[in-house]
């Protein structure tokens, strides 16, 4: 394990490549695994709604009785198969961007949880932006967000992204470059910034107080 000193700068720009570089520990996350973030209630909520959204719909265009003698779209009156089918497209297409917009919220909740940052303030974020901006408290979301916690490499407790020591072994979890004082990964053969070649230190043995260095 490297045990290069760190030497963090509190500028943003520096903040926020501390963040990129950090995100990158985060390997092998898959869609399907972050949509099981999303609460299985919730899903099961939105189809049921989905569903009965689309009966209803249904039911109505195929009695015009119901809405005034008329059908959706007017063009295709004379044809209900395909009228049906084409307002089943469009209740699909609308339930399909309020379903994203309902488990984007869910998933911002969850996610920031498990980052440790504050869920019900993000959460409260991108609903109060979301009518105004659309989708501009997502995409604040997902460029400040922290990264996860991982396992630490020397003793396998999870650490948060942002700790520079392990606290239950004082492993250096961040170290730098000795040369251009950027930070590299632990198993990083060569600094990314400046080429240069990282080699752990190895410490030094212990003097045995029992057996004195002999004077020459």
């Amino acid at each position: 394990m490297m045990e290069y000193p760190q030497q963090p700068n509190e500028t943003w720009s520096e903040r926020m490549r501390l963040i990129r570089f950090r995100r990158k520990r985060e390997k092998g996350l898959r869609f399907w695994q972050e949509f099981r973030l999303v609460p299985a209630w919730l899903r099961w909520t939105v189809a049921t709604l989905y569903v009965l959204a689309l009966v209803i719909a249904t039911v109505v265009n195929l009695n015009p009785e119901w809405n005034d003698g008329q059908s959706f779209p007017p063009e295709l009156a004379h044809n209900p198969a395909l009228a049906t089918l084409a307002l089943a497209g469009m209740v699909t297409l609308m339930s399909l961007f309020f379903a994203s917009y309902i488990f984007m919220i869910a998933y911002v909740n969850r996610d920031s949880k498990r980052r440790g940052m504050s869920s019900g303030l993000w959460t409260f974020l991108v609903i109060i932006l979301s009518p105004a901006y659309f989708a501009i408290g997502f995409i604040l979301y997902f460029l400040m967000r922290q990264p996860l916690p991982y396992a630490c490499p020397q003793c396998g407790k999870m650490v948060g992204a942002r700790f520079n020591y392990c606290p239950n072994c004082k492993c250096n979890l961040h170290p730098s470059c000795p040369q251009c004082k950027q930070e590299v990964a632990e198993d990083d053969k060569y600094c990314p910034n400046c080429a240069f070649e990282l080699r752990a230190v190895p410490p030094a043995e212990p003097a045995n107080p029992a057996y004195p260095a002999l004077e020459s």
